[in-house]
C-alpha cells in the first residue's frame, strides 16, 4: 500500500508512454484520477511509488464570480473545497506539435470544467473550458484531428470542442438523461457512441447534428455505465450498474465517406456546420 494514495473514489486509471510526460526514459507510467483533486502518476520500478501531476484547483468562470459575490458570506465554504474532484483525462494522442503530445492532457472535473495541463507544469492550467453545467465524466480526444475533442456530462449533453476555442463548437442532447460515457468510433471521424442512464446512442454528425442515428432502449433497470466500439467488428460493449458487459451488433450503420476527416474539420468551423449539413442533404 502506498502512502501517497488516493483519499477519495478513483475515477480513472490509465496506462501512459513515460517519455510523454518526463522525456527521461521509456516504457509506461500509470496514471489515476480522483475525487481528492489529485492527478497522481505511480510508478513500481522503486517500490509502489507515486507523485502529483496536478492538484485540481477550484476556479470560476465569469458568471459565477459574479454569482458568487452576491453570497461572499460564505466565503469559508471556499476554503473547504478549493480543490475540485476529478473524474476523467485524456492524453493528446499526435505527435504533430511536438510540446503539446509530450506534456498536455485534459481533465474534467466535478465542476464542470474542462482543463488542459501540463506535466512538466503543475501551478496552473494551460487553457480551461466552460460550458458543461454538471459534471464532466468523460473527455476523449478525436483519433482523427489533433485539436478536436468530446466531452460528457451529467447535464444532458454531449459537447465538440476545439482546443484553441474555450466555448463548446457544437452541443448534442437527445433526451433529459445524464450521459455517463462516450467513445469515438475506430473507422469514422464523424461518429460516436454515448451511453445515458437507460439509452444507448450513436451519432454520426455527417448525417445528422440534432439526432442519433441509432437509438436503443436495454430492457431492465440497470444504469448505463460505460461504451467501447470494437476495433475490428462492428460492434459495441456497454457495461452497467450490475457489472454486465453487453456486446450489440451495430446494424446498417453507413459507411463513412473518404472525406469523413475532412468533414469533422469543417464541422470544427462554427460557420460551416450549416453548409455541410446542406451539402450532406444533396448528396
Amino acid at each position: 500500500e502506498s502512502p501517497g494514495k488516493h483519499s477519495g473514489p478513483v475515477w480513472q486509471i490509465k496506462w501512459v508512454d513515460r517519455d510523454r510526460l518526463t522525456g527521461e526514459e521509456h516504457g509506461e507510467m500509470l496514471v489515476s484520477i480522483s475525487t481528492d483533486g489529485r492527478i497522481t502518476r505511480w510508478s513500481i520500478r522503486k517500490g509502489f511509488e507515486c507523485s502529483d501531476l496536478m492538484r485540481l484547483k477550484r476556479i470560476s468562470n465569469k458568471k459565477e464570480i459574479k454569482d458568487r459575490k452576491l453570497d461572499i458570506k460564505r466565503s469559508h465554504e471556499g476554503l473547504i473545497s478549493r480543490f475540485s474532484g476529478g473524474l476523467s483525462f485524456d492524453f493528446y494522442p499526435k505527435d504533430t506539435n511536438i510540446y503539446f503530445a509530450v506534456t498536455s492532457y485534459l481533465t474534467g472535473t466535478e465542476d464542470g470544467h474542462i482543463h488542459k495541463c501540463s506535466c512538466s507544469y503543475n501551478e496552473q492550467y494551460l487553457e480551461s473550458y466552460f460550458g458543461h453545467m454538471g459534471p464532466v465524466y468523460k473527455v476523449i480526444w478525436s483519433p482523427y484531428l489533433p485539436d478536436a475533442f468530446l466531452s460528457c456530462s451529467g447535464d444532458w449533453s454531449v459537447k465538440l470542442w476545439n482546443q484553441e476555442k474555450p466555448k463548446a463548437i457544437h452541443s448534442f442532447q437527445s433526451s433529459k438523461e445524464a450521459v455517463n460515457d462516450i467513445c469515438w468510433s475506430p473507422i469514422s471521424a464523424t461518429t460516436f457512441a454515448c451511453v445515458r442512464d437507460r439509452a444507448i446512442e450513436v451519432w454520426d454528425l455527417n448525417v445528422s447534428t440534432l439526432d442519433p442515428i441509432i437509438v436503443t432502449h436495454p430492457s431492465g433497470y440497470a444504469k448505463l455505465s460505460s461504451v467501447a466500439f470494437s476495433c475490428n467488428s462492428e460492434c459495441l460493449l456497454v457495461g452497467d450498474s450490475d457489472g454486465h458487459v453487453t456486446i450489440y451488433l451495430l446494424k446498417n450503420i453507413p459507411q463513412p465517406p473518404e472525406s469523413h476527416v475532412e468533414i469533422l474539420r469543417k464541422l470544427m468551423n462554427p460557420q460551416t456546420i450549416a453548409t455541410v449539413i446542406e451539402e450532406t442533404e444533396k448528396s
